[in-house]
């Protein structure tokens, strides 16, 4: 019996949130991304950074260096406080996890949050979520001095992400 299967972790195989971003893509500047920034910080309670174009699209209009779009990086205990409100608004799926665990999943509709409304002036925006889970022990691999890989026998799987996320957060995960 593997530990995703038995829904109990050793603490040193237990997964927890890295970071968290909660991404906006407008596709343009002005009154659209500077509303797009005020909703996303009401949602996450946190000072949005503004994207940036890093390819030219004639067929949109963008430049590089053009404003397309707004994030949020959030980590600790505001990542799980907006995990535990976002999952419950999200259907979450097997092919949503990536080979170390990770997953994304958008919301389509900003007004799905409880603290928000629909605004006739504003419209409705959608966006995008991507978690990162990481086991204790991952910053070897992420160090300046002596970093080292992390043994394929510690490396988070997809199984073992989807124990964590049904047991912490009381969700349940489709399968593919």
């Amino acid at each position: 019996m593997s530990e995703s299967e038995s829904g109990s972790f050793h603490e040193m195989r237990e997964p927890r949130i890295e970071k968290v971003v909660v991404h906006m893509g407008v596709g343009e500047g002005g009154r659209e991304l500077a509303n797009a920034e005020e909703i996303l910080e009401e949602i996450v309670g946190q000072e949005a950074v503004r994207t940036t174009a890093t390819r030219a699209a004639t067929q949109f209009g963008s430049r590089v260096g053009d404003p397309v779009g707004a994030k949020v990086t959030l980590r600790g205990e505001e990542a799980r406080e907006f995990l535990e409100t976002a999952l419950s608004i999200a259907d979450l799926s097997e092919r949503q996890f990536d080979d170390t665990g990770n997953f994304s999943f958008g919301v389509e509709e900003h007004t799905e949050f409880p603290s928000q409304e629909y605004d006739p002036q504003i419209g409705i925006y959608g966006l995008d979520v991507t978690v990162n889970l990481v086991r204790p022990g991952y910053r070897v691999k992420k160090r300046d001095k002596a970093s080292s890989s992390i043994p394929q026998s510690h490396r988070l799987t997809p199984e073992d992400a989807i124990a964590f996320l049904e047991d912490a957060f009381d969700v349940e995960v489709d399968k593919a």
